[in-house]
C-alpha cells in the first residue's frame, strides 16, 4: 500500500488556496479533522475539571485524552504530560525552576545548533544563578553535531545540558542517546528541543535518553502550544512558582490557570490524524503502533521529495545547500551567491510558493555557518507536499537565478 499524498492533501482546507506551502518548519496546515474537535470541543458543555456535570467530565476527558495522545506519539508517560503556551515558554518555565538549585561556578551546555528557544532561557537563568555557560560547537562544513563536541564540554560542574533533537534551520539530527549517555555519566540532566523532530521522525523519549523533551503541536498539524514530556517522577521534584490554592499534583502543577480545552481537543485529533497515516497497521492496532507506520511512511515520501530538490538544486548555479549532516530532516537551506535569500522568497512568493527566508531564531546558527543574523531561504516538506509543489518551486528558483 503506497503512500497517498492526494488524499492526506484532499484533508486540509487550507491547500485549497493554491500556494504551495514548504513553511512547516515555522508550522503546518490543519486537516479538517482537527479544525472539527476544536469545534466540537466548544459545542459541548465546558465547565472546570470535576465528575458531577456533563462541562465538568467533558473537560475531563479532553484532558486526560490529551495527555493519552501525546504520551503515545512521544513514548512517554502520561502523567508526565505538560501543556504550555509554546515550547518557548515552557523552557523559559522549567528553565527559572531549575535553576533554582543551581549554585555559583555550576555549569550550563548549550549548543549552537538550536533555535534560541533552547539557548536563551538557560543563558538568562545561568546568569542569574551564577553559573557558567560552555558552548558545543557543530562543524559549519558538514552541518554535524558529534556526541564527543557536546562530551568535551561536560564536567563534575556540569548540571544541565540543552540541545536540540533537530535543528529547524539546517536539520541537522544529533545522536541524542549517545550525548544522553555522556550526559547522564557525568550527573547532568538532558533538555531536548524536539519541535522540529517531532513533526518528522519517531519520538521515544526514554530511547532517547531525554530528561525533558519539548514538542510543538502546530509543526505536525496540531493547533498553536506546547508540550514537554518527563518522567512524573522527575517532574515531583520540582518547585515551580503558582498560586497557593492551584494543585501541587503532577502534571497539573506546571500548568497555571484554567487550561485550553479546546486546544488540547485538537491536538489530540492531530495525533489522531497522524496515526491514520499509517500504510502497514491494521484497525486493531494500538495508536502508537499506528504512528510508527505513519512517521515511516511519511519519512519515506518526504525523503523522495528532497533528494529530488537537492539533485535539482544541485544544477543550479550559484547554489549553496547548508544542509549537509548524514542524518538530518527533510530541511534545506538554501543561500544565493550575489543575491539575497530574501529576494528569492518574494519572487517565490509572487508564484504562489512560500519557502521564507530568515534565520528563523536559530540565530547563533546562523551566525556559525557564516551567514550572520540574515539566514538563508529555508525549503521545508511535509507529508502534504507532492511533486507538483517540488516543480512549482523549481521553476521559480530557476526563473530567480535566470
Amino acid at each position: 500500500m503506497s503512500y497517498d499524498v492526494g488524499a492526506v492533501r484532499a484533508q486540509f482546507p487550507a491547500l485549497r488556496s493554491g500556494t504551495a506551502h514548504f513553511d512547516g518548519p515555522g508550522g503546518t496546515q490543519t486537516p479538517a479533522s482537527v479544525i472539527a474537535a476544536i469545534g466540537e470541543a466548544m459545542s459541548r458543555p465546558l465547565s472546570i475539571r470535576g465528575a458531577a456535570l456533563p462541562g465538568e467530565t467533558n473537560a475531563e476527558e479532553i484532558v486526560l485524552g490529551f495527555r493519552r495522545a501525546m504520551a503515545d506519539l512521544l513514548g512517554a508517560d502520561p502523567g508526565g504530560i505538560v501543556y504550555g503556551r509554546s515550547a518557548t515558554q515552557l523552557t523559559y518555565d522549567f528553565s527559572r525552576t531549575l535553576a533554582g538549585s543551581w549554585s555559583p561556578g555550576d555549569e550550563v551546555v548549550v549548543s549552537r545548533l538550536d533555535h534560541d528557544a533552547n539557548i536563551r532561557p538557560w543563558v538568562r537563568a545561568a546568569e542569574r544563578a551564577g553559573a557558567v555557560v560552555r558552548w558545543a560547537d557543530f562543524d559549519p562544513a558538514t552541518g554535524e553535531l558529534p556526541p564527543e563536541a557536546v562530551g568535551a564540554q561536560l564536567t563534575e560542574r556540569t548540571r544541565l545540558v540543552a540541545v536540540t533533537g533537530a535543528s529547524n534551520l539546517i536539520g541537522t539530527r544529533p545522536d541524542i542517546p549517545a550525548i544522553a549517555g555522556l550526559v547522564h555519566r557525568a550527573g547532568a540532566l538532558l533538555y531536548v528541543d524536539g519541535v522540529h523532530l517531532t513533526a518528522h521522525h519517531t519520538v521515544d523519549v526514554e530511547r532517547l535518553g531525554a530528561d525533558f523533551f519539548v514538542c510543538s503541536p502546530y509543526k505536525f498539524f496540531g493547533p498553536h502550544h506546547g508540550v514537554l514530556a518527563a518522567r512524573p517522577e522527575l517532574l515531583d521534584t520540582l518547585r515551580p512558582d503558582k498560586l497557593a490554592p492551584s494543585t501541587d499534583a503532577v502534571p497539573e502543577r506546571f500548568e497555571l490557570g484554567t487550561l485550553p480545552y479546546e486546544v488540547m481537543a485538537g491536538t489530540r485529533a492531530a495525533v489522531d490524524f497522524l496515526a491514520s497515516l499509517g500504510a502497514g497497521s491494521g484497525a486493531d492496532a494500538g495508536r502508537r503502533e499506528r504512528l510508527r507506520s505513519a512517521y515511516a511512511a511519511i519519512d519515506t515520501h518526504e525523503t523522495a521529495l528532497r533528494l529530488y530538490i537537492e539533485k535539482a538544486v544541485r544544477g543550479l548555479d550559484g547554489v549553496t545547500v547548508h544542509s549537509r549532516a548524514a542524518e538530518r530532516t527533510p530541511t534545506l537551506l538554501l543561500t544565493f551567491e550575489g543575491r539575497d535569500a530574501a529576494d528569492a522568497y518574494r519572487a517565490l512568493a509572487r508564484t504562489g510558493v512560500h519557502a521564507p527566508a530568515g534565520s528563523f531564531y536559530a540565530l547563533e546558527a546562523s551566525r556559525h555557518l557564516g551567514l550572520g543574523d540574515s539566514g538563508g531561504l529555508r525549503v521545508g516538506l511535509s507529508a502534504y507536499n507532492d511533486t507538483d509543489d517540488v516543480e512549482r518551486l523549481l521553476t521559480g528558483l530557476s526563473d530567480f537565478l535566470r
